[in-house]
């Protein structure tokens, strides 16, 4: 989170707009403290991911943008884990 200039209460602020637009868009049914949860870790997952090829998002639009892709990741992940369990 310090490598995209904010900080902890930006991150929980971007992180849960970043997981409650994943949920919309992946109509999805979770609560406020998980839509954050999937913003943060979300980010962070796809800033891991987009690194690997080269792009790096900062600032509060590309963490938005990161939580965003990840929170997206995450939530397919675990609907794939559901279906198999």
């Amino acid at each position: 989170m310090d490598d995209a200039g904010i900080g902890w209460i930006a991150a929980i602020i971007v992180g849960g707009i970043a997981g409650w637009l994943a949920e919309m868009f992946m109509k999805s049914n979770m609560g406020v403290i998980m839509n954050i949860l999937l913003g943060i870790v979300g980010a962070i997952v796809a800033n891991f991911i987009l690194s690997l090829f080269g792009v790096v998002l900062g600032g509060w639009v590309g963490y938005l943008i990161a939580g965003f892709i990840g929170a997206c990741i995450l939530i397919a992940l675990a609907r794939m884990v559901r279906r198999t369990a």
